[in-house]
């Protein structure tokens, strides 16, 4: 099965809308949206196989070989680095990564002044790395849900989390301060495949600017 081309995506919002892009380029992929508990789901006729996992996950599959393509945030990436290439912004899933802190506390604060400040953040090298380049110390806790009740509790004075519409952090009492990246899925390669399976992949590829340039 060394001709075939396995695909990472992960499940929920980038799911759907992955099988609607890949729908118009021919490649039928519906069964993923299945309540089906498989993971691994196959298409013989195309030599294409899809494995649903985690998306904090897909740069891994991809990096390793396990995967040849994936589909995953823009975030995720600039959170692990892996080394996988990056040919396609699929503009979907868009949202902001920023940095937020309670709205009393934005009324008197200027972030030219922050020296040292303590981050509640599921992405702590974005993190470190944002603030390291202004100068600022930052104490970061790791989290992994609900970072809006970090400020709320005292555990820390600010956030690093993604918005989309903002209703969740308007109803937690906390305002946006600054934009780290603006954040949309990304199509990653693996780089090894690219040179072994080159010319399906670049079709992929090419089918896939073709729609999306046709937006």
């Amino acid at each position: 099965m060394s001709d075939w081309i396995t695909i990472a995506i992960p499940k929920g919002r980038i799911l759907e809308e992955s099988v609607e892009l890949f729908g118009k380029i021919g490649i039928d992929c519906r069964e993923l949206l299945s309540d089906s508990r498989k993971l691994i789901f196959e298409n013989p006729d195309l030599k294409l196989r899809y494995m649903i996992v985690r998306a904090t996950d897909v740069p891994t599959y991809v990096e390793y070989g396990s995967a040849d393509l994936g589909i995953v945030g823009k975030d995720t990436l600039m959170e692990q680095c892996k080394d996988v290439y990056e040919p396609l912004d699929l503009k979907f899933g868009y949202c902001r990564m920023m940095v937020a802190e309670p709205a009393a506390m934005a009324k008197i604060d200027d972030p030219a002044c922050w020296s040292h400040i303590r981050i509640a953040t599921k992405y702590p090298h974005v993190t470190e790395s944002y603030f390291a380049a202004k100068g600022v110390q930052v104490e970061i806790i790791k989290l992994y849900g609900s970072i809006e009740l970090a400020p709320l509790v005292g555990l820390s004075d600010r956030i690093v989390d993604l918005v989309s519409t903002g209703e969740t952090m308007r109803q937690n009492g906390l305002v946006e301060v600054e934009t780290i990246a603006e954040i949309t899925t990304r199509l990653i390669v693996n780089r090894a495949s690219l040179k072994t399976k080159n010319k399906r992949i670049s079709a992929i590829i090419e089918d896939l600017e073709q729609q999306l340039a046709s937006c």
